[in-house]
């Protein structure tokens, strides 16, 4: 899916790590909105993790309300696939397959 909506190959490798991620061509791998994208998930997704006062201002410098709905809206529908998938034993569809 990613792939089909643009994201380089590398962009999607590089999501396991993507606080640490490799520059590309002397060029972050991701934007600063992508980045703060990928926390705002991590918090959403991470038992440990929060999202905080302080992340949320950091969206709503970078995102309308709108947009932040909808951000939150696609993280909690993959968190729940996951766990329905998880719990029901469904296999990986192997939807990607590293071709950009």
């Amino acid at each position: 899916m990613g792939s089909e909506a643009g994201l380089s190959r590398e962009k999607i490798l590089g999501l396991d790590d993507y606080a640490n991620a490799d520059p590309v061509g002397g060029e972050p791998l991701y934007d600063e909105r992508e980045l703060l994208a990928l926390e705002y998930a991590d918090a959403m997704t991470l038992s440990e993790r929060d999202v905080d006062d302080t992340l949320f201002a950091r969206l709503e410098q970078h995102f309308s309300h709108e947009a932040i709905v909808e951000l939150t809206a696609v993280i909690a529908w993959e968190n729940a696939s996951s766990k329905f998938n998880r719990a029901l034993r469904v296999e990986s569809q192997n939807l990607y397959d590293g071709d950009p």
